[in-house]
């Protein structure tokens, strides 16, 4: 029993410290590349803000480009006078409702739907007619309907997400891997465990796709909807500045667009980060559904 001991130690103890070896090497290895994406990411950055600035006004006029001073300027004035906060708060309502409202009834819809295929075949010319009409074109109905006050940027933002989003949960649903499937319901299984356990993590990944895709395209909807009726928020503010050929303002509000963007998708990826995503490539059957 103790040479057998000695024997796993002398053959394993090295494999354990050449593994250990090799994870350290991996994560310096990782270490020095996000160092280097992100000294690249900053150093493109600073040579775009450059040669903008050293362009406007000896190359391009700036009432074309403007100057990153003048966009700083324009910033600076927004906060001290407290217009940039104002119309920051109204667009981030109109975006964070839009995407409330949308991603919660898409993921919902596309559940039961990818549960029930029998009625997902009699409802899908329908929703692919309904998908393929520009949702800009709706704006107007929504006018209608709504009003020009926020509800009807909150409606416009949450029908684009809404088909974005419930698309792709519909195909995360169908994708399931039908031999995990088999596999819960072998060892006893109920519904309610194939879908906690099976289909909802299997498409927790193309949902996370679906709301990544979704967080640009609710910006655009909001601010869309700004530019058409509204006499507040980012895309007012976009509208008033060109109106008054304030290129300097056009860049200020895109910036601050920009920004908004950056941050949800930052917490898009968090999540996809912290949450566990199966591959799946087998369509799960009438068995499971019954």
């Amino acid at each position: 029993m103790g040479m057998r001991t000695i024997l796993d130690d002398a053959i394993f103890q090295p494999l354990v410290s050449r593994s250990l070896s090799i994870g350290k090497q991996i994560n310096r290895v990782r270490g020095r590349q996000m160092l280097i994406i992100a000294g690249g990411r900053i150093i493109l950055f600073v040579c775009l803000i450059t040669i903008w600035q050293l362009v406007s006004g000896r190359l391009v006029d700036p009432l074309f480009i403007s100057s990153p001073l003048a966009v700083m300027q324009q910033l600076l004035a927004w906060i001290n006078d407290g217009t940039l906060w104002f119309h920051t708060v109204i667009t981030l309502q109109e975006i964070m409702l839009g995407l409330l409202f949308g991603v919660s009834s898409g993921i919902l819809a596309g559940f039961l739907l990818g549960l029930q295929p029998l009625l997902a075949k009699i409802l899908e010319p329908f929703l692919n007619a309904l998908n393929s009409i520009p949702k800009v074109v709706l704006a107007p109905l929504f006018i209608l309907w709504f009003g020009i006050d926020i509800q009807m940027k909150v409606v416009l933002v949450a029908v684009i997400v809404f088909f974005l989003v419930f698309f792709n949960t519909l195909a995360g649903v169908c994708d399931v891997d039908q031999s995990l499937v088999n596999a819960v319901l072998l060892m006893g299984g109920k519904r309610r465990d194939v879908l906690f356990k099976v289909i909802v993590p299997a498409a927790m990944g193309s949902m996370l796709t679906g709301l990544r895709i979704a967080v640009p395209y609710a910006l655009i909807g909001a601010v869309i909807g700004e530019l058409i009726a509204s006499n507040r928020g980012i895309g007012y503010l976009v509208d008033a500045s060109a109106t008054a050929f304030n290129t300097a303002g056009v860049f200020a509000a895109l910036l601050v667009l920009t920004i908004i963007a950056g941050i949800l998708n930052a917490v898009v990826n968090f999540i996809d980060q912290k949450t566990s995503r199966w591959k799946a490539g087998v369509s799960i059957g009438r068995k499971v559904l019954r």
